[in-house]
C-alpha cells in the first residue's frame, strides 16, 4: 500500500487495445482448436488444391491446372474463414449466451467485433501461407501486382465477414449451421473456384459473376495468372457486397 486508501495494482479495466488483442488471441486459439473449423478452413481447401492440380478432372484451359486453381482456392480459403466459419461460431456463441455476457463486460461490443475481425485476418494469413507453399510445390508460377492481390483479399474478407455476421445475428444457430454450409458448397461449385465460369450457360454466367466469391476468385486469377493490373470491376463488386453486408449486419444483428 503506497498511501492511505490507494492500492497497487490499481483496479479497473485494461487498456482497450490490450483487451482487443487478448480477445483476438482467444478467438484465434478457439478456432484453431476446433476440428470442424480446421476441416473447413484448412483441410478442404488443401485437398481440393492438391487433388485438382494433380488429377485432370476439370478442364481449366491452357497452362498448368495449378495456375488456374491456386487463386480460386485462395478465394475459397477467405470465404471459409470470414463467412462460413465465422457465421457458425458466432451463431452458436449467440445461442449459448456468450455474446450477451461478453457484451456486458468492459470490452465494448464494437471492440468484440474488431477482435473477431482480427482473428479472421490472422487465420487467413496462416491459410494463405500454407496454400501458397503447397501451390509452389505443385509448380505454381504467380505474377502480377501484390497490392492488387492484397486489396482483393481485404475487400473479400470484409464482404464475407459482413454476410457471415448478418447470418449469425439473425438466424437461429442450427439454421446458421445448415445455411452456411449449404452456401459454402453452392459457391464452391458455382463461384468459379474450381470450374471456370465460362463452362456455365451465358445467362448463368452474368448472374454468377456478380457473386462475391466469383469476383474474388476471378480478380485474383486475372492478377496472379494473367498479370492484369488493378481489377476494378471485381473490386467494385466486392466493395458493394462489403458495404451492404456490413451495413445490414450492423443494423439487424441481435446479440441474444
Amino acid at each position: 500500500m503506497s498511501a492511505a486508501g490507494t492500492y497497487t495494482p490499481k483496479p479497473g479495466a485494461a487498456p482497450l487495445p490490450r483487451m482487443i488483442a487478448a480477445q483476438a488471441a482467444l478467438e484465434t486459439k478457439m478456432l484453431l482448436r476446433n476440428g470442424e473449423q480446421l476441416l473447413l478452413t484448412v483441410v478442404i481447401p488443401t485437398l481440393l488444391l492438391v487433388l485438382f492440380s494433380a488429377v485432370d478432372i476439370v478442364d481449366t484451359g491452357d497452362g498448368k491446372a495449378v495456375d488456374f486453381l491456386a487463386p480460386g482456392i485462395l478465394a475459397l480459403a477467405v470465404m471459409s474463414t470470414a463467412f462460413t466459419g465465422q457465421a457458425i461460431a458466432t451463431g452458436f456463441e449467440r445461442r449459448y449466451g456468450v455474446l450477451k455476457r461478453l457484451g456486458a463486460s468492459p470490452l465494448p461490443r464494437w471492440a468484440l467485433m474488431a477482435a473477431k475481425t482480427l482473428s479472421v485476418l490472422v487465420t487467413e494469413v496462416l491459410q494463405i501461407v500454407l496454400l501458397t507453399v503447397i501451390a509452389f510445390a505443385l509448380g505454381w508460377s504467380p505474377h502480377g501486382n501484390p497490392f492488387a492481390v492484397l486489396l482483393l483479399l481485404v475487400l473479400g474478407t470484409a464482404a464475407f465477414s459482413g454476410l457471415g455476421l448478418l447470418m449469425a445475428g439473425t438466424l437461429k444457430a442450427e439454421a446458421t449451421l445448415a445455411a452456411a454450409n449449404l452456401v459454402f458448397l453452392l459457391l464452391l461449385v458455382g463461384g468459379g473456384v474450381i470450374v471456370p465460369l465460362d463452362k456455365f450457360p451465358d445467362a448463368a454466367q452474368s448472374v454468377l459473376g456478380l457473386l462475391p466469391i466469383s469476383a474474388l476468385s476471378d480478380g485474383l486469377r486475372d492478377v496472379l495468372q494473367h498479370g492484369a493490373g488493378m481489377p476494378w470491376g471485381d473490386l467494385g463488386i466486392l466493395a458493394v457486397w462489403a458495404v451492404l453486408g456490413l451495413g445490414a449486419a450492423g443494423k439487424f444483428f441481435r446479440w441474444e
